[in-house]
């Protein structure tokens, strides 16, 4: 089932273009191709193609010079879905997708630090792939109060995007610790990760626009596939 909150495919595009631009990976002055070889190339209407362009030249990541083509400006500050989110393939980029393995609301655990006003939250697992490749597995809580239930067909790639269309809230600061940990019990099969392996792992405290702590989240990830990037500009 489609998530009411799921990105469309031209801001998929979009966002997987800024990923490569903050990477690197397309410099600030490249040329893109012709918009129908892209297009084909990325298996998509050149109708899509160029809504996602337009994303990134509103957002002014894009050049368009008539009788020329389109280039790439590079910018250090750039509005994206997936700002916060720090894994990127080891070779740069990736656009983020997810699969839900499991969502339950659940009585908070003693390992986990204090956040939010319920002792309850909303524990969400997912299986975190990059360019379609899995990546990492991750365990967010969403404290109790913000709302009663979230079924699985809520939420889209973004976590953050439901938080924000369907809750009222966005995570405003978030404070990350990056370390190693055991890959969990229910990782599942797929990932290049068992449970028990050493993994690259990352506790994440998140904050809302009125300041309060309403997140807490832990991500377990191979670093074959991906790394944590935190650029300072």
């Amino acid at each position: 089932m489609t998530s009411n909150y799921a990105l469309p495919v031209h801001q998929q595009i979009s966002e997987m273009l800024i990923r490569e631009i903050a990477a690197g990976m397309r410099l600030d002055g490249e040329k893109l191709p012709p918009e129908r070889d892209m297009a084909a190339s990325l298996g998509i209407a050149v109708g899509t193609l160029r809504k996602a362009l337009a994303d990134l030249h509103a957002k002014g990541l894009l050049e368009r010079i008539q009788g020329s083509g389109n280039y790439i400006r590079s910018k250090s500050e750039v509005e994206s879905v997936y700002a916060l989110f720090r894994l990127e393939l080891v070779e740069g980029g990736g656009l983020p997708t997810a699969r839900v393995i499991s969502v339950g609301r659940l009585a908070k655990t003693d390992d986990m630090p204090a956040f939010g006003s319920s002792p309850e939250g909303h524990r969400v697992r997912r299986l975190r792939s990059l360019g379609g490749r899995p990546a990492a597995v991750e365990e967010i809580w969403l404290d109790g109060s913000y709302v009663d239930r979230i079924q699985p067909e809520d939420l889209s790639d973004s976590l953050y995007l439901y938080y924000r269309r369907a809750l009222g809230i966005w995570i405003a600061r978030a404070e990350d610790r990056v370390g190693v940990a055991d890959a969990p019990d229910w990782t599942p099969a797929g990932l290049g990760l068992t449970p028990g392996q050493p993994a690259g792992f990352i506790e994440r405290i998140g904050w809302t626009q009125d300041g309060a702590s309403a997140e807490y989240s832990r991500t377990w990830f191979d670093h074959t596939v991906a790394r944590y990037v935190s650029r300072l500009r």
